[in-house]
């Protein structure tokens, strides 16, 4: 089944490429719910993850011609989609943004109308702890399911690391069960 849709999408992604609006259209509405999961399980807010989607769906206008077809279409849309996301929280990294999340973290802020209501879940999480790159990484290959081949194509680093960080992350996560 995998390799059917792989086709499709190869197929979606040529005509895209050369200027298909529909194809470019069917693409979108096959992969968004990826590429929206992918944003909201690495920022922990569905709000972000509305921005970084849109994000990623108009870079793809000026990227999909970029796509080579060396990994699959969806290994290449998780790495576009984690740098924009990786891209995002650098943004946010600015003082003001930091005191946010301090404030949020200690619990010293009051509730805002606004706020996604799951995001304070989200943070109080067992995954929230862990480190950025263990929780990149606990995200492509537990809540992505990607191979720990594909998710060494997505982060640039050698499919043993991946191995390393995912015991890493299990063995943090059972210490704080107990």
């Amino acid at each position: 089944m995998g390799d059917r849709a792989d086709e499709q999408d190869e197929s979606l992604v040529a005509a895209a490429a050369a200027g298909d609006r529909a194809a470019f259209e069917a693409l979108l509405r096959r992969h968004y719910d990826r590429i929206h999961g992918i944003a909201w399980q690495l920022t922990g807010s569905r709000a972000d993850a509305d921005d970084i989607a849109q994000e990623v769906c108009c870079a793809l206008v000026e990227k999909i011609g970029s796509f080579r077809g060396e990994a699959k279409f969806t290994t290449w849309l998780t790495g576009i989609t984690f740098n924009a996301c990786r891209d995002f929280r650098r943004r946010r990294r600015s003082l003001g943004g930091f005191l946010d999340k301090l404030t949020v973290l200690a619990g010293l802020s009051r509730e805002e109308p606004h706020r996604d209501p799951y995001d304070g879940v989200w943070l109080k999480s067992a995954i929230a702890r862990l480190s950025p790159t263990l929780r990149d990484t606990v995200v492509l290959v537990a809540g992505q399911q990607l191979s720990h081949a594909e998710v060494a194509a997505v982060l640039g680093i050698p499919e043993k690391t991946v191995a390393w960080r995912m015991h890493q992350a299990r063995k943090l996560l059972s210490a704080d069960e107990k």
